[in-house]
């Protein structure tokens, strides 16, 4: 997708009643979301948008700048992503409502094929704190990406514990992704740390966006979209934790709780989901059987793309999963054109790398 038409996602993106659900209708119904952009109202109805969104979308059209946007994200380093997107987390299409775009910062395109979101309270205990750090810990050094919200408490604890596995971690926010709105501020060296560490920090709240109250059971959903299941660690009764576990559930994914004292009131949430039938987890060992991956560091060594010559080293080198021209791979490798083209195709043969059209090269795996 180009730039061009990725401005226009974005730009759509600012007027918030503009959902999942209202963008699938406009990408159904327009051949591009630039089309959807400069529509007239009888277009927008007929794709089944209502009358009183696009009288609002007119008004609040004449002052959004697309391009200006697009600049803006750039001076943040913030990159966007689309589910058009080869790039998009193939996982998260599953879902009811997957967002339309993410907004990112740091490394989106690594296949994340095996991630386990970790979430609870904000207040934790020093057992919290603890069973966190060795569950995780163990988790993340058998190749599990750790998928959390980046709030204070067990949130932080999990992406901490996965960095000093030296393993990958993405953190939603319920905020824009700018600097400025990162949430919360005393995170934002986390935040970094993880992005420097090869994860992801990621939103699908526009640039500016505060942490509202209401933004968070929504970013919750994205969480769990982005896992083969939920592990909760402390959770009071009316914990955000506990909505991240229904999302799960809704999404037909795992939920695993660790149970707590009885008369701790950050076990009340975790000990509930267990009588709810949610998954009693003492170790990682309990996660990695019940997901059936005990086996995963082999797996995902069997799944590395090992080069056969210098010459597919050194092409494999300005590959991933977003993506690359043929130029571009030229350029970069410093090989002759009919060399390139001679591996390339090679490579596809060998399964892998795949053309995704236009001379466009990304890893198959």
């Amino acid at each position: 997708m180009s730039i061009q038409e990725k401005a226009y996602w974005v730009a759509l993106g600012q007027i918030q009643r503009f959902g999942p659900i209202r963008f699938k209708k406009l990408i159904n119904f327009f051949p591009t979301i630039q089309d959807a952009w400069f529509s007239n109202r009888q277009d927008l109805l007929e794709a089944g948008i209502e009358s009183d969104l696009i009288d609002d979308f007119f008004i609040k059209r004449q002052n959004i700048a697309p391009q200006e946007l697009w600049e803006k994200l750039g001076q943040e380093n913030i990159q966007v992503v689309t589910i058009q997107d080869v790039e998009y987390p193939a996982i998260l299409k599953e879902i009811y409502d997957p967002p339309a775009f993410l907004y990112y910062k740091g490394a989106l395109s690594v296949p994340d094929e095996f991630c386990l979101a970790v979430v609870g309270t904000r207040k934790m205990s020093q057992y919290g704190r603890q069973v966190c750090q060795e569950i995780v810990r163990d988790l993340a050094s058998q190749g599990l990406t750790i998928v959390s919200g980046l709030a204070l408490g067990i949130d932080s604890m999990a992406h901490t514990a996965a960095l000093e596995a030296g393993a990958r971690t993405i953190a939603v926010l319920g905020s824009g992704l700018d600097q400025a709105s990162i949430y919360p501020h005393t995170n934002r060296r986390l935040a970094q740390k993880i992005i420097e560490q090869g994860g992801a920090v990621v939103s699908e709240f526009p640039l500016g966006m505060l942490p509202l109250k209401h933004n968070f059971p929504i970013r919750n959903r994205i969480i769990s979209g982005l896992s083969l299941g939920t592990l909760v660690i402390e959770a009071d009764e009316g914990s955000g934790s506990l909505i991240t576990a229904k999302s799960a559930l809704d999404q037909n994914r795992e939920v695993f709780a660790v149970p707590g004292p009885i008369y701790s009131q950050t076990s009340i949430g975790t000990n509930q989901l267990i009588k709810m039938g949610g998954k009693l987890t003492s170790s990682a060992n309990d996660v990695l059987e019940s997901l059936n991956l005990n086996q995963i560091k082999d797996f995902i060594k069997t799944q590395e793309i090992v080069p056969d010559s210098p010459e597919e080293e050194n092409i494999l080198k300005h590959l991933s999963k977003e993506p690359a021209h043929i130029d571009a791979i030229i350029r970069k490798s410093g090989l002759a054109a009919s060399q390139v083209s001679c591996v390339l195709a090679t490579m596809e043969m060998k399964g892998k790398i795949r053309d995704v059209g236009g001379m466009n090269y990304v890893l198959a795996r």
